[in-house]
């Protein structure tokens, strides 16, 4: 199958799954929510944010070299081997200091969730060698499978756990059960890629220099995504931690249900059209605006329908939490491209900017986080991942002209008017007929309004572009090519 076919045929999977374990998520989430206290969700989302901050020196930015495709990674089974080498010590040595220090200095429930998570994720980490063999053939059947199956798995062992009182061990049995599903999943059960050790100082060197200049992007992306989270959790307590780790939770479901599976396939395509700029700038708008426009809707969607979920399906101990979802909508729009625009680079080999991107993000979010954080609380921590999202993306996209070509305000405009104008006419329905009483039918009028406004607005103005897409995607499913 061709390049196209393959790139197709791998969202189908991931987003097709994507959409199966996003329902589950939610329900998971949300019981799981009404069965476990705030406190409990605090610790164990500062713990998580700790181990996943420091793994990342594990990994040294050498995921990103073996996809860039090059002359020491032209053999796959030699540069694997070597990947494999250099990942697993980088990971003994990340796991054992981490073990270590907790043993000497964790104390009480925090301590326990260290010592169950960092383990879990050392198990992970082993198997990024054949996930990343998978990406890099743009082969995502397997990697589809092992997400369901971990969601499924994980949800029958944690809400059963939950609803008879287990609390902080109801979460801490998610991890330990995912690194069981990937270990089995990738090196037991008809194995990609077994594992084997080889040292080429060569393609050592090339991993090691690669890498060296993506790990500085990785570290301070890992610290984007769990800075908010240490700061609340050091600053405003472990309660108003819970209250934000549900918001987030929540407000991410747009960047799961759509970059998540993207994600996965779309780094493999950059690197296979880099030397291509026309088909590559084909790409990267056409992926990117399908994820803003279906990224505004579900955005927009959540943020109107946030309080009847509250108060039907959570407790009032949530109601916290509100004003900070509802802060971070424009996180929910614009977080499903941040890493679809940031693939762009690593696969071209320049990971450096995306490095700077990100540092000048870690200033602001800092910044941010003093300045609204402390005046706020949670709201204005919500305020700070906000701004700081925003530059970011804006930095990538203006430097994206150097290897791709598109019209910003092709990419953005439309799907801006439709939230603009679906968001604000359940209001003034509201206001000129009265607010049912009953916060379903006052749900339900909600996202039928929201949803029907929108997509007139998006289809009137995008007819043809969503035809000529459609019809992009069944070309590349039925034309087969060499292999690329």
């Amino acid at each position: 199958m061709s390049l196209a076919g393959r790139t197709v045929t791998a969202l189908s999977w991931n987003i097709g799954v994507s959409a199966v374990t996003a329902v589950i998520l939610l329900i998971r989430t949300t019981l799981l929510t009404r069965w476990i206290t705030p406190d409990d969700f605090g610790t164990y989302t500062f713990a998580y944010a700790i181990v996943a901050g420091t793994s990342v020196i594990a990994n040294f930015g050498l995921s990103a070299a073996f996809l860039h495709r090059s002359p020491e990674t032209r053999d796959e089974h030699t540069a694997a081997a070597t990947f494999f080498t250099l990942q697993a010590a980088f990971c003994t040595v990340w796991c054992a200091l981490m073990i270590g220090s907790t043993v000497l200095f964790g104390r009480g429930d925090l301590r326990t969730a260290l010592l169950v998570i960092t383990p879990a994720l050392y198990g992970i980490l082993l198997t990024r060698t054949p996930r990343m063999i998978l990406i890099r053939r743009v082969v995502h059947r397997r990697l589809s499978m092992v997400v369901l199956t971990d969601v499924v798995l994980t949800t029958v062992v944690a809400l059963p756990l939950a609803w008879r009182g287990a609390g902080l061990w109801a979460l801490l049995a998610t991890d330990l059960v995912r690194a069981g599903v990937h270990l089995i999943l990738f090196y037991g059960w008809r194995p990609v890629w077994r594992p084997r050790l080889r040292w080429s100082l060569a393609s050592a060197r090339y991993f090691l220099r690669f890498g060296s200049q993506s790990v500085l992007a990785e570290v301070t992306a890992r610290l984007l995504d769990s800075l908010d989270d240490l700061w609340t959790g050091i600053y405003l307590g472990q309660t108003p931690l819970g209250h934000y780790s549900r918001s987030y939770a929540f407000a991410s479901y747009p960047s799961r249900l759509l970059a998540g599976p993207v994600d996965k396939v779309i780094g493999g395509t950059y690197a296979s059209l880099k030397d291509d700029r026309t088909r590559l700038s084909q790409t990267f708008f056409r992926i990117n605006a399908s994820l803003v426009r279906a990224g505004f809707f579900l955005a927009g969607l959540l943020y109107l329908i946030m309080p009847e979920f509250i108060s039907l399906l959570l407790t009032e101990a949530w109601w916290p939490m509100l004003p900070a979802f509802r802060l971070m909508l424009v996180f929910a729009m614009f977080n499903p491209i941040k890493r679809t625009v940031a693939d762009l680079y690593i696969a071209t080999g320049n990971p450096g900017r995306v490095a700077r991107a990100r540092f000048i993000q870690l200033l602001v979010l800092v910044a941010g986080l003093y300045l609204f954080g402390t005046q706020w609380g949670i709201a204005g921590v919500a305020v700070a991942v906000d701004v700081m999202l925003v530059l970011g993306i804006g930095f990538l996209l203006w430097g994206s002209r150097r290897y791709v070509d598109f019209s910003l305000r092709r990419l953005i405009a439309v799907p801006v008017l439709a939230l603009a104008v679906a968001v604000a006419l359940p209001y003034v329905v509201f206001l000129a007929w009265g607010t049912p009483e009953n916060a379903w039918i006052s749900g339900g009028v909600k996202a039928l309004l929201f949803s029907a406004t929108f997509l007139i607005i998006w289809l009137s103005l995008e007819w043809r572009d969503a035809v000529r897409m459609i019809a992009s995607v069944r070309r590349a499913l039925s034309r087969e090519e060499n292999y690329v």
